[in-house]
C-alpha cells in the first residue's frame, strides 16, 4: 500500500476513532501546564502499569543550573559493573515526565537487563531549547562517572534512548558525547521516531499532518514552544555531521508525519558507515511504546524494538 492508502492495524483504526471523537479541546488548544496535566492523566489509561521490579529510585542530578530530576529503575538489586541507559522523555519538549514514561522504561529495564536512568529535563515554554539537551547531556556525563546515588552500578558504556522528543535528545546527546567524550563511551544510540529535521519536507508530514494523533497543529505549537535554533546541531541533527557517532537502533511509525526524518536519519548514518539497525512499525501511529494498553499489538513492536537494543549493545560490548 502507498502512503495514499495506508495500512492501518485494526487496534489503531480503534484506538484513533476514539481519539478523534473526543470532545473538548486538543492539547495544543490549552495552557502548558494544563495540556501536561491532561497528557499525565491518560498514562494508566493507555498504557500498563510499571510492574514488579527491584529497584526504582528517584535521583537528583547536580548540574550548572540546579539539580536534573530523574529515577532509575533496574529489575536487579545490585549488578556486576556494565552498561547504563540514559532515558529521554517525549512529548514535543512541552509535556511529559517521569511517571508518563515509568511503564515504558521498567519494561526496557526488564527486557534489556540493564539500569534505565530516565531524565525529567526541563521543559519549554518555561524553560526553552537548549535547557533539554543541556540536562540531558549533564545527565549523561554524571552517570558515566559512576555516582554514587547509583547504588553501587559501576558504569562501564551508555545507551541514550528516547521517544520523539526524547530521541531528538538521544540523537543531540549522542553528537555532544562524540565531540567531548565523557568518562565511558556511548555504546548504542537507540531513538524511538525521532524529530531530525523540522525544517524538511518530507512526503510522511504531507500524508499524515491530520487524524494520526501527532498532527501539523500540535508540531507547530511544541516547535513555537521550544524556540530551537534550527540551524545548530543541538536544535536540529540534520544540521550536524553524523560521522563518528555510535551504532543504532532507529525505529519509526509507519502512519507518523515525522516517520520519514527517522527514515533519513538511518540513511545518513549508513551512508556513513555506521551500524544500523532501522524497524518500522507498520500500520502504527507516533508514540506507539506508551500506548500498549490502547493498542495492544504495540506490545510486539515494542519487544522487537527492545532484542534490536539489547543485540546491538551485545554486539557493541563485544567489540
Amino acid at each position: 500500500m502507498t502512503d495514499a492508502t495506508p495500512y492501518v492495524r485494526p487496534d489503531v483504526a480503534a484506538f484513533l476513532a476514539y481519539l478523534n471523537a473526543v470532545p473538548g479541546p486538543k492539547m495544543y488548544e490549552l495552557e502548558a501546564p494544563a495540556a501536561r496535566a491532561t497528557y499525565l492523566a491518560m498514562k494508566d489509561v493507555v498504557d500498563p502499569p510499571v510492574g514488579e521490579l527491584a529497584t526504582i529510585v528517584d535521583l537528583a542530578i547536580p548540574s550548572p543550573d540546579g539539580d536534573i530530576p530523574a529515577r532509575l529503575f533496574d529489575a536487579r538489586a545490585s549488578r556486576e559493573p556494565g552498561p547504563v541507559v540514559i532515558f529521554a522523555h517525549g512529548g514535543g519538549f512541552v509535556l511529559g515526565n517521569v511517571d508518563t514514561h515509568a511503564s515504558f522504561c521498567a519494561e526496557a529495564a526488564r527486557q534489556l537487563d540493564l539500569p534505565v536512568v530516565s531524565v525529567d529535563y526541563r521543559l519549554a515554554p518555561e524553560h526553552r531549547w537548549p535547557a533539554a539537551p543541556d540536562d540531558v547531556e549533564a545527565a549523561a556525563r554524571w552517570v558515566a562517572g559512576s555516582p554514587a546515588a547509583l547504588l553501587g552500578r559501576h558504569v562501564t558504556g551508555l545507551v541514550l534512548m528516547g521517544d520523539s522528543a526524547g530521541g531528538t535528545l538521544s540523537i543531540i546527546t549522542a553528537m555532544a558525547l562524540r565531540d567531548a567524550p565523557a568518562a565511558v563511551p556511548v555504546l548504542v544510540q537507540a531513538p524511538i521516531y525521532p524529530a531530525t529535521d523540522w525544517d524538511g519536507d518530507y512526503p510522511s508530514m504531507r500524508a499524515f499532518s491530520d487524524g494520526y494523533l501527532l498532527t501539523d497543529k500540535s508540531m507547530a505549537w511544541f516547535r513555537d514552544s521550544y524556540q530551537a535554533d534550527l540551524s545548530h546541531s543541538r536544535g536540529s541533527p540534520k544540521a550536524g555531521s553524523v560521522a563518528g557517532l555510535p551504532r543504532a537502533v532507529i525505529v519509526t511509525a509507519g502512519l507518523d508525519p515525522i516517520r520519514d526524518q527517522g527514515r533519513d536519519y538511518a540513511a545518513r548514518l549508513i551512508e556513513a558507515g555506521i551500524p544500523v539497525v532501522y524497524r518500522e512499525a507498520a500500520g502504527t501511529i507516533h508514540g506507539f511504546v506508551t500506548l500498549r494498553r490502547a493498542i495492544p499489538s504495540s506490545v510486539g513492536d515494542v519487544a522487537a524494538y527492545l532484542a534490536a537494543v539489547k543485540a546491538a549493545v551485545a554486539e557493541a560490548v563485544a567489540r
